[in-house]
């Protein structure tokens, strides 16, 4: 049997981040921003769950300024372009083989290159396994599996010729059964939200529950809203791909940035980490609806509402900026640091 990329649920002893600073995408609301990091630390190490931070040397003081003496944090020194880490951070199989794919910044809409080089770079040298390079640009937030190995993805982003040419879809699902152990794929080819640099990740619109749910980011709750047909398409879609599964409806906000863009705010954009689920919330009226939502799409797991309003001002949200570490993925040498308190590697 061919190893398979592992579930979100699966045990973690890591959450990797990368620290927002005046060299990435966060510079106009910085100190916001750094203070959503915070809070996620807090979380992610209140589930026993270390946090593996990416930080430039010279902003060392600051986390340790803003952050004091978290439980649990692994300071590793790297240059990075931006934090989007579940677009260029390492996969894992089941086997606990890590895999990365080329990252080219969404179809080469921006500079990704020092991105492209961080697990080479900066992990490799750490995980018990040697890193798999597959030939061919994809992002972790484009992939979605569940713990049979049905995998998702969207034709929106698969197709941007700026990733693989011009790839077939039929190629897109080979590839994912050869190289992530996919049993079944399903591209889906509804939903989109405005402002998505990603082309629709999957990671914004579909998600598995552990117990064969699915939550889907619709727009129920906005019927004139621009977004209410495409959304709805999808919702159709993935229960006629899924006619056995239950499948839970998020509402959708929104949200202006002060431009007058709409901003690209997702529910269902949260990390599973262990017994807990991370969920942005952004301050809007939907809100409640969401979170109670997920308290019924995870029964057995301790829902925590994230504020992620800082972060979709920069057309992401939570899952986007963390990569989660299956348990004895790294080598012991590096993981005896965890649960140390603020270690700098």
């Amino acid at each position: 049997m061919k190893h398979r990329l592992l579930p979100e649920w699966a045990a973690q002893e890591a959450v990797i981040l990368a620290w927002p600073d005046e060299q990435t995408d966060w510079a106009p609301w910085l100190s916001q921003v750094e203070q959503v990091y915070v809070n996620l630390i807090q979380h992610i190490n209140a589930e026993n769950c270390a946090v593996v931070l990416l930080i430039r040397p010279e902003k060392i003081p600051r986390f340790h300024q803003l952050a004091g003496d978290a439980a649990s944090v692994l300071l590793v020194k790297a240059d990075y372009n931006d934090t989007w880490l579940r677009d260029y951070g390492f996969l894992t199989l089941d086997d606990l083989t890590p895999v990365e794919y080329t990252f080219n910044g969404w179809g080469n809409k921006f500079d990704a290159s020092k991105d492209n080089q961080i697990n080479q770079r900066i992990f490799a040298a750490h995980l018990n396994k040697p890193l798999q390079t597959i030939d061919m640009v994809c992002e972790g937030g484009a992939l979605e599996i569940d713990a049979e190995g049905h995998l998702l993805s969207t034709s929106l982003c698969l197709q941007n010729p700026e990733r693989n040419g011009e790839m077939p879809l039929a190629i897109y699902k080979q590839r994912f059964m050869e190289f992530l152990g996919a049993t079944k794929v399903s591209i889906y080819e509804n939903g989109h939200l405005e402002g998505d640099d990603t082309d629709g990740h999957i990671d914004t619109l579909v998600r598995f529950t552990p117990d064969k749910g699915l939550v889907i980011q619709s727009c129920y709750n906005r019927p004139q809203d621009d977004h209410f047909a495409g959304l709805q398409a999808l919702v159709e879609e993935v229960r006629a791909d899924r006619p056995d599964c239950q499948i839970f409806e998020l509402p959708l906000p929104e949200i202006f940035n002060q431009d007058g863009e709409r901003l690209p705010a997702s529910y269902a954009n949260y990390l599973i980490n262990n017994g807990q689920v991370l969920c942005p919330v952004y301050q809007q009226p939907e809100d409640d609806e969401a979170i109670a939502v997920m308290q019924k799409a995870y029964p057995n797991h301790r829902i925590v509402a994230v504020n992620c309003l800082p972060l979709v001002q920069q057309f992401g949200s939570l899952h986007c900026i963390s990569m989660q570490v299956p348990v004895g993925t790294f080598k012991p040498a590096f993981s005896d640091q965890f649960g140390r308190g603020v270690i700098e590697l």
